[in-house]
């Protein structure tokens, strides 16, 4: 076993047994390189890649690519979900070498880390070509090799990097409305998403542009978003049997999932799915939300509530083995009752994918049309389906199970905190607010330390090494962020002081005063080649646009002026990107949203707030937040508390005046 046994890492651990003799990110590694001069080669990629473990069995395993690969390297491997910091920093030098990225991610290193070349899966040939040739160029052109570099480098340091824009623009409804009409044109207009293959569910973007149909009145993009949650929800993207979504589809149809489930991924989908359901109540809405958190609950959710972070794609070495079945095994399950479920997913003899034979279950048709074609009600359809997938759930229980990756990441717990605390809001589940609750525990009891500062990574049973006690901003952006949602349908203040008080550390560690951006990197982390800004918006949002968003929300909750200009100065510097490519800057756009639109401060006070605020939670206003209790706790609620309920509607330092029912109160949003 090489170097990568005393890891943590799921994914490292996987590599445990490659003849390559890796190193873990580190100093030995470093180290080793600078003192026999010999080229890095790092390579990234996270334990749920299915393309990751194919150049794994194809090179990594193979006697002759590892002693090639041993002999001219220093070979390094990175799991980009534990080292972020790293994989942004290369990832950035293979897009501008290549202009595309993804995993898994290799790039050859000079021994000072500064790259010289990179892409992303390369077959075994290819691979021992590209390790041949570049051992040869380094050994014999090594000034041409550096000077290479050199660019290459200052590249990776300019690359999403913008300037300091110290003029207020006066924002308008213009400004929403250019970037959406610019972002149109990339639609799919049949099979809802961007028209593209693959296709990605991206959250973010469709919850921007749902807010901003709402609040624009613009019915067309209204229509987009309905057609995209539906395709979605009916797509082989989506596992129907067991609920949760998979990475993305690799067709333009939502057809054939990449099998790999993240959390991030469902997270997000959760709060997305629940929020669509208060501003269009479809059943189907209901049901996604309601299956994923089971699905998340039963097979990403550690006994001591952290959730973990992925199911692999594969299975006894086979993509989507766990998910898929012939006909003749589901009539087998099902017998008589197979007819009805396989006219209802589309299971067919011949198969509905590449693999002879093998379908992917997904839907087409409502249950009206359906059920009127086989003659029977909607109601006896829907029952007789439920019952199928029920004992198709059972059978598939007791196949082998994808592998899973059980790192507990702190940002991608607090997206799904931040998923729960919207199904709750929308659906007054107490089970929702418990599982919330449960993990919100678990984060203040294991990933933040006694000096106030996050830990990223906590992996059960593990000792926690030097690496798992670094966090980036991603981490702070979403546990504030899940914090400050947790304490809108809670009103417990502890969770909004939890929340300044890690948005302080943030400021303190990750904001540059002098570009007016937030790094990814603390200022008292490992020095890389380059110290990174994420910006743009990708499957999740930029921790610059969320750490935006936060200090804006924080502002208005708190009084506080230095979160209100630091929250304008970001926006204010990426304004002029956003109506390029809408996509990248949705996260953005929503604040954007914010601004042209105003946010109404909703204070609810007295002792029962909480039915107030359920109440309030059925109509759908996307630009609001929420406060209240019984206790004068927050600027707002000086002076106001009483025991009878009383509800305040302030907008733009202005409130109105009290009102004793929910049905008033909204009288005065809809007459502002």
């Amino acid at each position: 076993m090489n170097r990568l046994s005393q890891s943590a890492s799921p994914y490292l651990l996987q590599h445990a047994n490659n003849p390559v003799d890796w190193y873990p990110w580190g100093a030995e590694a470093l180290k080793k390189a600078k003192d026999e001069n010999k080229l890095i080669l790092v390579s990234i990629g996270y334990s749920a890649c299915h393309w990751c473990h194919v150049m794994e069995h194809e090179s990594f395993e193979d006697e002759q690519v590892a002693t090639l690969m041993n002999e001219h390297f220093v070979c390094i491997k990175v799991d980009r979900e534990e080292r972020p910091d790293v994989d942004q920093i290369y990832m950035s030098a293979v897009q501008l070498m290549t202009n595309r990225g993804g995993w898994p991610l290799n790039c050859i290193c000079l021994p000072d880390q500064r790259p010289i070349y990179g892409g992303t899966y390369f077959p075994k040939t290819d691979w021992m070509n590209v390790l041949m040739s570049l051992s040869d160029f380094y050994t014999n052109r090594q000034d041409e090799a550096i000077e290479y570099a050199v660019r290459l480098t200052e590249g990776i340091q300019q690359y999403e990097s913008v300037d300091l824009i110290t003029e207020q623009p006066e924002y308008t409804k213009a400004d929403p409305e250019a970037i959406v009409n610019a972002w149109k044109r990339y639609l799919d207009k049949k099979e809802g998403g961007m028209a593209r293959a693959p296709k990605f569910p991206m959250p973010n973007n469709w919850q921007f542009l749902m807010r901003y149909a709402h609040l624009m009145q613009d019915s067309d993009i209204a229509q987009q978003v309905k057609l995209t949650l539906h395709k979605m929800a009916f797509g082989g993207i989506y596992d129907h049997i067991g609920g949760g979504f998979a990475r993305y589809s690799v067709d333009g149809k939502w057809h054939v999932p990449h099998f790999e489930k993240m959390l991030y991924d469902n997270a997000q989908l959760v709060g997305l799915y629940a929020e669509a359901y208060t501003w269009n109540k479809e059943e189907l809405y209901k049901n996604v939300v309601e299956e994923t958190i089971s699905f998340v609950q039963r097979e990403l959710t550690s006994a001591d509530h952290g959730f973990y972070s992925a199911l692999d794609a594969d299975s006894e070495g086979v993509e989507g083995k766990f998910y898929t079945f012939t006909k003749a095994e589901v009539e087998e399950i099902l017998g008589h009752d197979a007819d009805v479920f396989c006219i209802y997913y589309h299971v067919t003899e011949e198969g509905n994918w590449e693999e002879e034979q093998t379908n992917i279950f997904l839907r087409r048709e409502e249950d009206e049309l359906l059920a009127g074609q086989l003659g029977m009600g909607v109601e006896q359809l829907r029952g007789k389906v439920a019952a199928a997938k029920h004992k198709i759930f059972e059978a598939r229980s007791h196949r082998i199970r994808p592998g899973l990756d059980n790192k507990i990441l702190a940002s991608w717990n607090g997206l799904m905190l931040k998923g729960l605390c919207e199904a709750y809001r929308t659906f007054g589940k107490e089970e929702y607010l418990q599982l919330a609750l449960n993990n919100a525990n678990f984060i203040t009891s294991n990933l933040i330390k006694e000096n106030g500062r996050l830990i990223r990574i906590y992996k059960p049973g593990a000792v926690t090494d030097q690496n798992h006690q670094v966090a980036f901003l991603d981490d702070y952006a979403h546990v504030i962020e899940a914090f400050m949602a947790l304490y809108e349908v809670t009103f417990e203040f502890s969770w909004l002081a939890l929340a300044q008080r890690l948005a302080n550390t943030a400021i303190e560690h990750f904001y540059d005063a002098k570009d007016g951006m937030f790094f990814y990197t603390a200022n008292d982390d490992e020095e890389l080649i380059a110290r990174k800004c994420e910006i743009m918006d990708g499957v999740i949002p930029s921790s610059n646009s969320v750490m935006a968003r936060n200090l804006h929300q924080l502002s208005l909750l708190l009084e506080n002026r230095q979160y209100e200009d630091i929250a304008a100065q970001l926006l204010r510097n990426v304004m002029p990107f956003m109506a390029k490519y809408g996509s990248s800057y949705s996260n953005w756009s929503m604040l954007l949203l914010d601004e042209v639109f105003g946010v109404y401060e909703i204070a609810i006070t007295g002792n029962d707030a909480q039915q107030s605020r359920k109440e309030f939670e059925e109509n759908y206003i996307p630009n609001k937040i929420m406060l209240g209790g019984t206790q004068e706790n927050l600027p707002l609620l000086q002076n106001r508390v009483a025991e009878q309920t009383r509800i305040f509607i302030c907008k733009d330092k202005t409130c109105g005046l009290p009102a004793n029912t929910v049905t008033e109160a909204l009288k005065q949003i809809a007459l502002s």
